[in-house]
């Protein structure tokens, strides 16, 4: 069983925890259906193996040296690469308010990227005061590290940038998703506060 079975495996076998990254950390391996009929650019199949609230979908990607990648796209066409397997992609969930921080990075720059970490990390806080308490426990329960958010966001800008060419996603109908990162620093109306 690969790393990734195991881990799908131990999400459907513990509820709390599949609650929890259903709930606070937006990875729900109930909806499954919203990723169908997406592949990558290469013609490569992927694999849906959760969905989250606004529509999108996480993929698996065919394995590569013993590891199954993981790709996401968005509701809003936006797709690539998060991780190179399912288990540092659930770090970064857990860890790190990973979308806002490829929309608010510059185009890529990982020096805004680590600014709006920053400030994201601080919100998110605010908004859910126990977000950390759930984060340890899912990485517990799932045998994950707990990784510093300026580490995290290293990690998630490499596999952002390695996106192109072999991660990009596709419709059926051939439309590619635009890249992961956005173009934005801060959130357009009174920036960060």
């Amino acid at each position: 069983m690969t790393s990734s079975a195991r881990l799908l495996d131990l999400i459907w076998a513990t509820p709390e925890i599949d609650l929890l990254l259903r709930s606070s950390f937006g990875f729900d391996i109930h909806r499954k259906h919203y990723g169908e009929g997406f592949r990558l650019a290469s013609g490569a199949p992927l694999e849906v193996i959760a969905g989250e609230s606004a529509g999108g979908a996480y993929f698996l990607c065919a394995e590569q040296n013993g590891r199954r990648p993981v790709v996401f796209a968005s509701s809003e066409g936006q797709g690539g690469l998060l991780a190179d397997d399912l288990a540092e992609a659930l770090e970064i969930i857990i860890g790190l308010e990973w979308r806002d921080c490829l929309t608010f990075s510059g185009g890529g720059d990982v020096e805004i990227m680590q600014i709006s970490a920053q400030h994201l990390e601080r919100s998110r806080g605010k908004h859910n005061a126990g977000i950390g308490y759930e984060a340890a426990q899912v990485a517990a329960a799932l045998s994950l590290r707990t990784v510093p958010v300026a580490d995290l966001v290293v990690r998630l800008h490499a596999a952002a940038s390695k996106t192109e060419p072999d991660y990009v996603v596709i419709y059926d109908d051939g439309q590619e998703f635009d890249p992961p990162f956005g173009e934005y620093v801060e959130p357009r109306h009174g920036g960060w506060r």
